[in-house]
C-alpha cells in the first residue's frame, strides 16, 4: 500500500482467515508457553513472540507498525505518553556525561525534561534558537554531543523546524536528529524525507484526536549508521551485559537496533508501558487521521485570517498564513497543510488574554491541544509556567500568547465565538 490514507486505515494488521477484522485488544499481562526453552528463546531475543506486556504486547505492536508505516520508518514502539517517548528516545542514546543540542522552541514539558530532569541525570543540553545561523548551530556541539532534538512545529510558538539546517549539522557532527512530529503528524510532514533519523509523537494529540487516551510513539528511520559511530554509541554497539551480552547494532542491524534496545532495555527498566485498550482507542483515531487533519488545518487558517484582520488582536502566528515568518518553511516542508493550532496575542497583554479566554462559550479552556473539540490555553501560566521570562522568550512564548486549537466544528461557529469573546 502506498497511499497514506490507506495506511491510516489498513497498515499494521492483516487478519487471516476467520480472524477479527478490527485490531484485537490483547488485554493480558502474560502469555502461555508449553516449555521453558521456548520462553527462554524469547528472553534471549532469539525468537519472536511475547512474554510480558511491560515490554511488548500484540495490540501495541500492531499500532506501532501502523505509525512506523505512516512515517516511512523501519521500526516503531509505543509508550505511555508523549513525554515518555521523548525520554526514551533521548535516554536510549545518552548517559551521564553526555550532551544534547536542542532547539529552544519546543513544548514546555520537553524543555523541562531536558533542562532540569535530564540535567540531574548528568546529561547536559544546549538550547539554540530555531533561527540560529549554521555557525551558531555548529558552535553548540561538543565532543560528547549525542543527538540533536527539535519539533516539526513547535508547541506553542509554531516555529517550523528548518529540517535541512538541523539535520545537516547533526550529520556533520556524526549524531542523529530526533524530531517530535506531533503537530503536523505524518499526514502533513515526513521528517525522514528531510534528514531526520528518529521521530517521536505524543499520540494523545491528533493521532488519537478525541481526548480519549494518553500515549506516545517512537519511530526509527533505519538510516543512521550506528556502527559507523560506534565510539559515540557504546550502548548500541558494544555488548549489553544486562541483556545476555547482545550487541544491538550487530544483531538487529541499522533498521532495528534503536527500537530493540529501547524496548528490551529501557521499557524493561522504566516500565512506561501503554495500555492495550488505550492503544485500541488510538487506532480508531488513526483510521480517520488523514481526513481530520484537512479539517483542522482549514479551520485554523480561517480563524487565523479572521484574527489577522481584527484590530483587537495584537499579533497572529499561523504557519499557513502568508504573512507568517514561518510561511516559507511551511510551504517547503509541509505544503499540504501544517496543523490546527493558532497562536495570537490579545491587545492588553496577559490580563486581556485571560479575560478573553473566560468569555469563550464554544472553545473550552483545557490543558490539551489537537482535539476534535476546540480548546485554548495560556501557556505562560500553564504548560510553560516553570520557565522564567528569558526562557519564555527563547521558546517563543510571550506573556500575552493564547494557544487556540481549532477542532472539527464549523469554522463560522469558531469565528463567531472568538469574535464575541474579543468584544467582551
Amino acid at each position: 500500500m502506498s497511499g497514506i490514507g490507506t495506511k491510516c486505515v489498513q497498515a499494521g494488521y492483516k487478519p487471516k482467515n476467520g480472524e477479527p477484522r478490527q485490531i484485537p485488544i490483547i488485554e493480558s499481562t502474560t502469555f502461555k508457553y508449553d516449555t521453558g526453552a521456548a520462553m527462554g528463546a524469547l528472553f534471549d531475543l532469539e525468537a519472536p513472540g511475547y512474554f510480558y506486556s511491560r515490554l511488548q504486547n500484540p495490540t501495541c505492536d500492531m499500532v506501532a507498525a501502523k505509525i512506523a508505516a505512516l512515517e516511512g520508518g523501519t521500526a516503531g514502539m509505543l509508550t505511555s505518553s508523549g513525554q515518555a517517548a521523548s525520554l526514551l528516545a533521548v535516554f536510549n542514546l545518552c548517559s551521564a556525561g553526555d550532551h544534547v543540542v536542542a532547539c529552544s522552541a519546543i513544548y514546555g514539558g520537553t524543555y523541562n525534561l531536558l533542562a532540569v530532569t535530564m540535567k540531574r541525570m548528568g546529561i547536559a543540553t544546549t538550547f539554540v534558537s530555531p533561527d540560529c545561523t549554521e555557525d551558531e548551530l555548529d558552535a553548540a556541539f561538543r565532543p560528547e554531543t549525542k543527538l540533536v532534538f527539535g519539533e516539526s512545529i513547535a508547541n506553542p510558538a509554531l516555529a517550523v523546524l528548518d529540517f535541512e539546517k538541523f539535520s545537516s549539522a547533526a550529520h556533520r557532527h556524526g549524531v542523529p536528529l530526533i524530531v517530535d512530529n506531533t503537530f503536523p503528524t505524518p499526514i502533513n510532514c515526513q521528517p525522514f524525507a528531510w534528514g531526520a533519523d528518529i521521530v517521536t509523537h505524543s499520540t494523545t494529540k491528533y493521532m488519537d484526536g478525541h481526548g480519549s487516551a494518553v500515549g506516545g510513539a517512537i519511530v526509527d528511520s533505519g538510516k543512521f549508521d550506528w556502527m559507523a559511530h560506534a565510539d559515540k554509541y557504546p550502548g548500541l554497539c558494544t555488548p549489553d551485559e544486562s541483556y545476555h551480552g547482545i550487541t544491538y547494532a550487530e544483531k538487529f542491524g541499522q533498521g532495528g537496533a534503536f527500537i530493540t534496545k529501547a524496548t528490551a532495555q529501557l521499557m524493561r527498566d522504566l516500565g512506561v508501558t501503554p495500555s492495550p485498550f488505550s492503544v485500541y482507542l488510538l487506532n480508531l483515531g488513526l483510521e480517520s487521521l488523514h481526513v481530520r487533519m484537512k479539517r483542522h488545518c482549514s479551520n485554523a487558517l480561517a480563524v487565523a485570517k479572521f484574527l489577522s484582520e481584527d484590530s483587537r488582536v495584537a499579533w497572529v502566528n499561523y504557519p499557513g498564513l502568508p504573512s507568517s515568518k514561518e510561511y516559507a518553511k511551511a510551504q517547503k516542508y509541509m505544503p499540504d497543510g501544517t496543523c490546527g493550532v493558532v497562536s495570537f496575542g490579545v491587545k492588553g497583554g496577559r490580563a486581556a488574554a485571560g479575560a478573553f479566554m473566560e468569555k469563550l462559550r464554544l472553545v473550552a479552556i483545557e490543558t490539551h491541544v489537537a482535539d476534535a473539540r476546540s480548546c485554548c490555553l495560556h501557556p505562560a501560566t500553564t504548560t510553560h509556567r516553570q520557565m522564567n521570562d528569558e526562557e519564555l522568550l527563547a521558546a517563543g512564548v510571550s506573556a500575552d500568547l493564547v494557544r487556540l486549537s481549532c477542532g472539527l466544528e464549523d469554522p463560522e461557529d469558531l469565528i463567531s465565538d472568538v469574535d464575541q469573546a474579543l468584544g467582551k
